[in-house]
């Protein structure tokens, strides 16, 4: 049985993994900043961090905030490990942030950096956004009368669960560095996807493409943040809508 530490455990993606691992038998700790006995916040100093990692053999980096700090976080996760004589570090990154100059996925790309560089084995996984994520920005944008999305971007949302189940086999194996880009089944403009929450959410709303400027938008624009050669994903997103709001 191995032991394994989830960072960010109580989280969208983390939780499942943490799910997984423990059904295949194995000793998972969950680390976040309020769940005990693993209760670390890496960003604010990391107390106790080197408890929670004593006897570990493997662990998995979920934790991450737009809000700022993962670099910070990172730094005190890859020297604990070193300390602990962790084998196995495994991270989960986004696509395209190499390609689209958005802050959070600046701070992601430096955390690939780290994390590569920490002296530990190491396994990196980007994959595209979750539906979960697209269905919270879809809801703030209908509120308005007009639902208003950038025009000219396309996404490719992927299974928040077929990712869990791709992290956990790759956890259970040998480091491997970066492995193949984990995309959701179909590449799809906004516009439909918004459409397509409408339908599933029960509103009326006329939906409009609002065109954006600036190196970030062009990014987005050009498919930075896809992946459709590695299109893993099977769940699409109207089958996530209907089986979140049951239409």
């Amino acid at each position: 049985m191995t032991t394994i530490l989830v960072t960010g455990g109580t989280g969208t993606l983390g939780r499942l993994v943490t799910e997984r691992l423990r059904a295949d038998g194995h000793a998972v700790r969950v680390l976040s900043r309020h769940t005990r006995p693993y209760a670390v916040d890496l960003r604010e100093g990391g107390a106790g961090l080197d408890e929670a990692l004593a006897g570990v053999e493997s662990v998995v980096h979920c934790a991450s905030s737009p809000r700022g700090g993962d670099e910070q976080a990172a730094d005190r996760l890859t020297a604990a490990a070193r300390r602990a004589g962790v084998a196995h570090l495994v991270y989960i990154s986004i696509v395209g942030v190499d390609r689209v100059p958005f802050g959070y996925y600046k701070s992601k790309l430096a955390v690939e950096r780290r994390v590569e560089e920490s002296g530990l084995g190491w396994t990196l996984l980007r994959a595209t956004q979750f539906h979960d994520l697209l269905a919270t920005l879809f809801q703030g944008l209908a509120r308005p009368p007009v639902m208003l999305v950038p025009g000219g971007v396309s996404d490719e949302p992927v299974e928040v669960s077929e990712v869990a189940d791709r992290l956990a086999g790759l956890t259970l194996a040998a480091p491997a560095g970066r492995v193949p880009d984990m995309g959701g089944p179909e590449v799809r403009t906004l516009d439909s996807l918004a459409r397509a929450y409408l339908r599933a959410t029960g509103r009326r709303r006329p939906v409009a493409n609002l065109p954006l400027f600036g190196r970030t938008y062009g990014a987005f624009r050009a498919g930075g943040h896809l992946a459709p050669d590695q299109a893993a994903g099977k769940v699409t997103f109207e089958e996530y809508l209907a089986r979140r709001f049951g239409r």
